[in-house]
């Protein structure tokens, strides 16, 4: 269960709240924002109401576009809008959820300028311009005032609210952080500028050490892809230390790689032996000069998302002796047929991914790999190809734990699932055994 102490409310009380007699003064605007949205009502067949707010300060808002992950279709020529109440200053919306649902969110309120224009020509054409004028939309959208938690950061570097349903996985290690308590730039954070020669390219890594370690040559190291996204866009810091400190998580070693832009994380990631080289020859080498970890591939972890989920593995399979342990999210093990994410209502039809055929081929290094992968139920292109993968994964002698969660292709759920899958891969190093199941 998510770590926010208030309940939800009976159902029929936000109806309460809108006929208040006070609606939309200042003091109807003060409990709206005591209570936090979005405000969780419980409704029918043990589902969630949830209800989104906005507040037009300026009185010329057109729409509130709400773009919720897994939930809302920003690839729709009428995206879903809160509406306005009758002619307040007070903007609404509600939808129903599963009880067990978590999401990042951002409120777009435009004016009359960024209305969609007439969409024209076939399909293809239309959706071009869709996506098109989405997109200009992406300067105006915001995190939600009224959310009382602190903003976490996407890949496109827009500013996310967060929501979380009742019993939507345990997330309580990342409290100090939601409560902007956290210290995002601890002591034993050292940034470095990796100059690769055999990727002729200059980066930025991070290295991060947990806890205290003796001798401080076995401690694990957990290699972190999309590493922006842990140093900067969610820090991780505050998490894992609580999880050390509870003994939940060994102390270790963190190593995060930058990915630079776009348009080099798309050339590097997608099963590349070049990079995998590099980290092998240079960046670990370049990292133990800095501090001291575990030269055994057992005791490496590689972590990522998305793409990253997939470089994970494909390092795996390819340097099992290298790289041991392996946490995929949401691995786009579609790659390179991108017919599934264009195509999604015909993957059956589709030629599996390149990483399932070599699997199938039986070509790889022999080497028996402990892999965490999860994947979200709400995004049905990552979860056809990722529960298409794991038998091969099995059949191959690999030790896999596979969960699906209630989200989308969403940074919230994956900082849970990158404590929890670094906690199940890395347990039998704790001193002593874990308090709980940790997944």
């Amino acid at each position: 269960m998510f770590h926010e102490a208030h309940a939800c409310l009976a159902a029929g009380s936000v109806s309460s709240l809108l006929a208040q007699a006070d609606f939309g003064e200042e003091s109807w605007w003060q409990r709206i924002r005591q209570i936090g949205t979005p405000i969780r009502e419980n409704a029918e067949e043990g589902l969630i109401r949830m209800h989104y707010f906005w507040r037009d300060t300026q009185a010329d808002t057109r729409q509130v576009y709400i773009d919720i992950n897994g939930v809302t279709d920003h690839h729709s020529t009428s995206p879903q809008s809160l509406t306005r109440v009758g002619s307040s200053d007070v903007w609404h919306w509600s939808t129903r959820i599963d009880t067990d649902w978590r999401g990042s969110y951002s409120l777009i309120p435009i004016t009359t300028p960024h209305l969609p224009p007439a969409f024209s020509g076939d399909d293809e054409m239309r959706r071009q311009q869709q996506r098109a004028w989405w997109i200009s939309l992406m300067p105006l959208a915001q995190a939600d005032p009224l959310n009382p938690h602190q903003p976490l950061r996407g890949s496109r570097r827009v500013a996310l609210s967060n929501a979380h349903m009742p019993s939507a996985p345990d997330q309580s290690a990342w409290q100090a952080f939601d409560n902007g308590q956290s210290d995002n730039t601890p002591p034993t954070l050292h940034g470095l500028h990796w100059q690769s020669r055999l990727l002729g390219i200059t980066r930025n890594v991070w290295l991060y050490t947990s806890g205290e370690s003796h001798p401080a040559t076995q401690r694990p190291l957990v290699i972190l892809l999309d590493g922006q996204n842990w140093v900067h866009g969610q820090p991780i810091f505050s998490a894992i230390d609580a999880e050390t400190r509870a003994g939940r998580l060994p102390p270790a070693c963190w190593l995060f790689i930058d990915a630079i832009d776009g348009q080099q994380r798309e050339a590097e990631l997608p099963c590349n032996e070049g990079f995998w080289q590099a980290v092998i020859r240079e960046l670990i080498p370049l990292a133990r000069q800095q501090v001291a970890f575990s030269d055994q591939g057992d005791r490496t972890l590689v972590a990522g998302q998305s793409y990253g989920g997939l470089a994970a593995l494909y390092a795996g399979l390819h340097w099992p002796q290298r790289f041991g342990r392996i946490l995929t999210q949401s691995g786009s093990f579609w790659w390179p047929n991108l017919d599934y994410i264009l195509k999604p209502e015909q993957a059956d039809q589709h030629p599996p991914g390149w990483l399932w055929q070599r699997l199938q081929q039986g070509t790889l290094p022999t080497g028996r790999l402990t892999i965490f992968q999860e994947v979200g139920d709400r995004e049905p292109d990552m979860l056809y190809v990722n529960q298409q993968l794991l038998p091969a994964l099995q059949q191959a002698g690999h030790h896999v734990h596979f969960r699906r969660y209630n989200g989308g292709h969403d940074a919230l759920c994956w900082r849970g699932g990158l404590i929890d899958g670094c906690r199940w891969l890395l347990a039998d190093f704790l001193s002593t055994e874990l308090p709980f199941d940790v997944v």
